[in-house]
């Protein structure tokens, strides 16, 4: 049996439970000041004083992890990512920053075609390939597990090649843990424009039914969007997911106000995300209806548009989530350190909120808050080490890393 405890700290941010933090509760890190951890083949069996902790074990029974008295936490958990991708829009970023328009964009290749155009073309080993080099760069952030989605192929052969590649890489990795998500209408193909609803037809009945047999995803996701895909296209597609055993997500509300966040909660969705038009009803009943709701606001920052109002979600009793929508177009970041500093300064949420919506929310958001994003007995060892001895140092130290070291299921994986 492999032995490991976590000594020295400042404090032990626990961020303690097993669902999600709504409203008020979001503000509870539940620290343990000079706290210690005890991890037994890849999960924790103890936590609390280390003078209590030490009492527990005989002194040379375990590996000591000298956390340098510095602050212990729950490792980051980036809920929304679309990191499997073939090719970049680095010129057409440039293009947007001299004020050209989405449309003059498209006109030219650029836009979700352009990464469609390059996924396809990519094979799978290519993908595997640049998916492990971005996950690489994930765990120095100190996230420890990340969602992906497909999306950029659109037709069946490259859907499956892109959530195929992420089944390599979970299968291949043991320093991440990866959550699957089918994001095959996640833009109109071109030969069926103007006929979205054969497009729902095609993705219900021909790519999702293999999804499902192969197990390549765990949750089904769609542009819910004004020109893109309706209310009712989205509600139809989202059922048929879920009778096929796909638990829910949802692009809601980013650019219009359509009721996106009303759908999220009617089908029983995990995540509701994006949100930045959502309604004060939606939000209500995001509220409700336990669905959460999961705020990208790096997307907002690059788009230079108003960031979704965490404050009210908060305030009205709904459990908010952040992640980074790494993607090749509209956010090209993977940097948890930017999310904080986002959070902090433009969307009104602690430091305390922050922390809950990217550890034990952000498990939530992928339905596991019962095994990760917490440190509690019997969870998984997914724990990082600052440099620094109190959480406060997070939002200081604006869009740095300060993650020292990251530890995956007891193993240390990372060190910065």
């Amino acid at each position: 049996m492999s032995k490991k405890v976590i000594l020295n700290t400042s404090e032990v941010v626990t961020c303690s439970g097993f669902e999600a933090k709504a409203g008020k509760a979001m503000m509870q890190v539940n620290p343990i000041t000079n706290g210690a951890i005890l991890i037994e083949d890849g999960y924790i069996s103890m936590v609390g004083k280390e003078l209590e902790v030490l009492k527990a074990i005989k002194s040379d029974e375990y590996e000591i992890i000298d956390a340098g008295g510095n602050t212990v936490m729950p490792g980051f958990i980036d809920s929304h990512t679309h990191f499997i991708f073939g090719g970049y829009r680095a010129e057409e970023f440039s293009w947007r920053l001299r004020g050209d328009s989405y449309m003059d964009i498209m006109e030219r290749g650029g836009g979700i075609v352009s990464s469609v155009k390059a996924t396809r073309e990519s094979t799978l080993e290519e993908l595997v390939a640049i998916g492990n080099k971005r996950l690489d760069s994930m765990i120095r952030f100190g996230v420890t597990t990340v969602e992906g989605k497909s999306g950029y192929g659109l037709d069946m052969v490259t859907e499956i090649k892109q959530l195929e590649a992420m089944q390599i890489l979970k299968e291949k990795r043991s320093d991440i843990d990866i959550a699957t998500t089918f994001l095959g209408p996640h833009a109109v193909e071109k030969k069926y424009k103007d006929r979205e609803d054969d497009f729902i037809d095609f993705q219900i009945n021909q790519v999702l039914p293999i999804v499902a047999q192969k197990n390549l995803a765990e949750f089904a996701d769609i542009f819910c969007e004004k020109n893109v895909f309706s209310i009712d296209q989205s509600r139809r597609f989202l059922m048929a997911a879920k009778d096929m055993g796909l638990k829910l997500k949802i692009h809601a509300d980013e650019i219009v106000q359509l009721g996106g966040a009303e759908l999220a909660a009617e089908v029983g969705a995990v995540s509701a995300d994006h949100l930045l038009q959502a309604s004060d009803y939606g939000i209500g009943q995001l509220a409700a209806n336990k669905v959460i709701a999961t705020l990208l606001p790096a997307t907002a920052f690059s788009l230079k548009e108003d960031y979704a109002n965490a404050r009210r979600m908060i305030d009205s009793n709904c459990a908010v989530a952040l992640s980074t929508d790494l993607n090749p177009g509209s956010c090209f970041t993977n940097s948890i350190p930017l999310i904080i500093a986002l959070a902090a300064l433009h969307m009104d949420m602690r430091i305390e909120e922050i922390i809950i919506s990217l550890t034990i929310n952000g498990a939530a958001a992928l339905s596991r808050e019962k095994d990760i994003g917490s440190i509690d007995v019997g969870k998984k060892a997914d724990i990082i080490i600052l440099d620094f001895p109190s959480y406060h140092f997070l939002p200081y130290h604006i869009g740095m890393n300060i993650v020292k070291t990251v530890i995956k299921s007891g193993k240390i994986v990372a060190e910065n």
